[in-house]
């Protein structure tokens, strides 16, 4: 091995003791509720990255390192998907991402809190909860596949994927 695969290898499991392993549960998710809101049958035929889902309406919904919690300077484009969800007849898909950093399991289950967390927002707004699925890629298909603050920084995030 060379040195920058060592360098990695120590980095991983770095960065693997800072995150403990969280069970696949996650806060406010009762049966088949999240918060009292039910959650949605998944709809047939329907994927995050089917060819009839429209991912490019809306930006990316992003977080800081390790939380799932909305930061105000987001607020705008939670009520933009709001507004349009108001209006027109369509469901969406919340994908939640995660950066490279963390296991699998802890990634996983961040972006699912990620994913939730902007679900629980659009149904404040006045969204109703049967439209909106949730899904979780953690740290798979990064939006900038970078090892740095920056890159790490696009990859937090929620994305909302408009069903035609």
């Amino acid at each position: 091995m060379n040195k920058k695969t060592v360098l990695l290898y120590i980095l991983a499991a770095a960065l693997t003791a800072c995150h403990p392993q969280q069970k696949q549960e996650y806060a406010g998710v009762e049966g088949d509720t999240v918060n009292g809101s039910p959650l949605p049958e998944r709809q047939e035929g329907t994927s995050f990255f089917g060819s009839n889902v429209s991912r490019s309406q809306f930006p990316p919904v992003y977080f800081a390192y390790d939380s799932s919690e909305i930061q105000s300077s987001e607020e705008g484009k939670l009520r933009q998907v709001a507004d349009f969800l108001k209006r027109a007849p369509n469901n969406i898909i919340l994908a939640g991402f995660t950066d490279e950093r963390g296991t699998d399991e802890y990634n996983r289950a961040l972006g699912e809190r990620r994913a939730q967390a902007t679900r629980n927002r659009l149904i404040t707004l006045g969204v109703s909860g049967s439209r909106i699925q949730t899904v979780s890629f953690g740290m798979e298909m990064p939006a900038d596949p970078g090892h740095n603050e920056a890159a790490w920084a696009k990859n937090r995030r929620t994305e909302t994927g408009v069903v035609k």
